[in-house]
């Protein structure tokens, strides 16, 4: 049976062994060995799960997250010894799916991981959806004629549940289920984040069609 792939960016050797040891019970896990070629590394790889932390030699998490998501569109787990919401609203701006805080839980941990990885097996089963001249496909590559974007596998999932339920409010309780399975790992804040950076990409496309209905969720129509 063929074990899905993670890959860790962290200088923290102790961290590092920590991570390897658990993780490689149940996945194939790697770790960064040039700190100038982290996007490199990964596109070679192609890894399922990235644990990507911020505070790195030479250039930062940030930087290389969005490196990676110019070609690349798996999920991105940050985990940073701080604990600074600023840091965690950054991190998703720059294509981070998820964040951790050390020292953290493997047992919280698992349960990420586990959660991306059984969202990429459920979309990957849906079929390329349309509304009107626009296509979202389940690689995340969102066009309108001969444009496109792409979008973070997190971005993806938002819109790919609020096409699937075009003219439907779909509540942030709905989005929060559908994408993380279980409300207690991630907070509506973040989900704001996300549908924020979504909003601001599909704009570049004129899909003006996100619509917030305040204090439920959102339709598109």
């Amino acid at each position: 049976m063929k074990k899905e792939k993670i890959y860790i960016v962290e200088d923290d050797e102790t961290i590092v062994q920590l991570l390897r040891s658990h993780l490689s019970q149940q996945y194939q896990v790697r770790s960064i060995s040039n700190f100038r070629a982290v996007s490199q590394e990964i596109a070679e790889w192609q890894p399922d799960v990235v644990l990507m932390d911020i505070s790195l030699p030479y250039f930062n998490g940030f930087y290389w997250t969005t490196e990676i998501r110019k070609s690349m569109t798996m999920p991105i787990i940050f985990i940073s010894s701080s604990d600074d919401e600023m840091d965690a609203v950054m991190a998703m701006n720059m294509g981070g799916d998820d964040f951790i805080s050390k020292p953290f839980s493997l047992a919280l941990l698992d349960a990420k991981i586990a959660a991306f990885l059984r969202r990429i097996q459920q979309f990957t089963q849906v079929p390329q959806l349309t509304l009107d001249d626009y296509h979202l496909s389940v690689d995340g590559r969102f066009s309108c004629g001969t444009h496109s974007i792409q979008l973070s596998p997190t971005e993806t999932k938002i819109l790919i549940t609020l096409m699937q339920n075009q003219g439907q409010v779909v509540t942030k309780e709905k989005l929060l289920e559908q994408l993380w399975e279980n409300e207690e790992f991630i907070d509506q804040n973040t989900l704001n984040v996300n549908m924020t950076r979504l909003r601001k990409k599909v704009h570049e496309l004129g899909f003006e069609r996100i619509h917030t209905i305040r204090g439920v969720g959102y339709i598109v129509q």
